[in-house]
């Protein structure tokens, strides 16, 4: 690091980068004209390159195009760290990656609740449906659903959903409220597409013993969310996930049709790379998951 000049120097290049003049530039590091041009042509004689091509306006040399985004990253990222230190204030940070639809409809409801319990843990949340591997270090844990196989890491079984169908108040107004599971042949029934864990109706219907060759299906959405927000808006009947609808039943907004019980085949799992599970942040945060995963799934058994 023999040519590293002082921060000073680059501060004045990478402001001077973004501007056309030395007035420009001055105004913005509140320091005078002929500074900056001191600044600037003390870093070139270091580093032994032109940076600017000088005239009534600057620009940016090859060499200078090259090293802008350089010293410009060096700056964001300082300040990104700088500021994510200020915000932690003496807690700890812990990655946590789930897919979109539990931690929009699951986990985020619940945080509060773990910032009570633990305010020395600040979690970071971030949503992925790909499979996770930890190799590159984005996340310190993580939260998916499938069937416990995770080859080379710790996992921990959470709970299980129920999966039962639901409907607004309004459909089963405009509709009526179906007496037998065998009715609902006669509803829009909303489906989630290409979802191989997430059972479809006609593994519902075949478990409540009803013959189901011809569905009412009249569309199927790409995610949980868009199925659920489908039956709130009244289009159709929703075979919902538990975990997914705890809000909307307790509201009212949507209405669980038929206490039939039929737990999903996969489960969600907490998972983290291995020796990890024991850190004191870690531990904590499972702990008090798995508590919250046995009191939902205590609703529903």
């Amino acid at each position: 690091m023999r040519n590293l000049p002082p921060i000073a120097m680059l501060r004045a290049f990478e402001v001077a980068a973004r501007h056309t003049t030395f007035t420009a530039t001055a105004e913005e590091l509140f320091i005078t004209q002929s500074a900056v041009s001191h600044q600037l042509k003390n870093l070139e004689e270091m580093w032994g390159l032109q940076l600017f091509q000088r005239g009534k306006t600057l620009s940016l040399t090859p060499a200078g195009e090259a090293l802008a985004p350089l010293v410009r990253e060096f700056f964001n990222k300082l300040d990104t760290t700088l500021s994510d230190l200020r915000e932690q204030n003496g807690r700890v940070r812990l990655r946590v990656n789930t897919t979109y639809s539990f931690a929009l409809k699951w986990l985020l409801p619940r945080l509060p609740a773990l910032a009570r319990l633990h305010p020395e843990i600040l979690v970071s949340l971030e949503s992925s449906d790909k499979a996770i591997s930890f190799a590159g270090k984005e996340s310190d844990v993580a939260i998916r659903f499938g069937h416990g196989n995770y080859h080379a890491l710790f996992t921990e079984f959470m709970f299980r959903e129920q999966l039962f169908p639901v409907a607004s108040p309004a459909l089963l107004q405009r509709s009526g409220t179906p007496a037998e599971p065998a009715e609902l042949m006669r509803y829009p029934l909303l489906t989630r597409d290409g979802a191989d864990l997430v059972p479809k109706w006609g593994d519902w219907f075949k478990h409540v013993g009803v013959k189901s060759d011809v569905l009412h299906e009249n569309v199927r959405f790409a995610d949980t969310n868009m199925t659920i927000e489908a039956a709130l808006l009244g289009q159709g009947v929703a075979l919902a996930r538990s975990g997914h609808v705890e809000k909307e039943l307790a509201d009212g907004t949507l209405v669980r049709l038929f206490e039939v019980p039929f737990p999903s085949p996969a489960a969600y799992y907490f998972v983290c790379p291995q020796g990890l599970e024991t850190q004191p942040q870690i531990l904590n945060f499972r702990r008090w998951l798995l508590h919250e995963s046995q009191q939902a799934q205590s609703h529903y058994q």
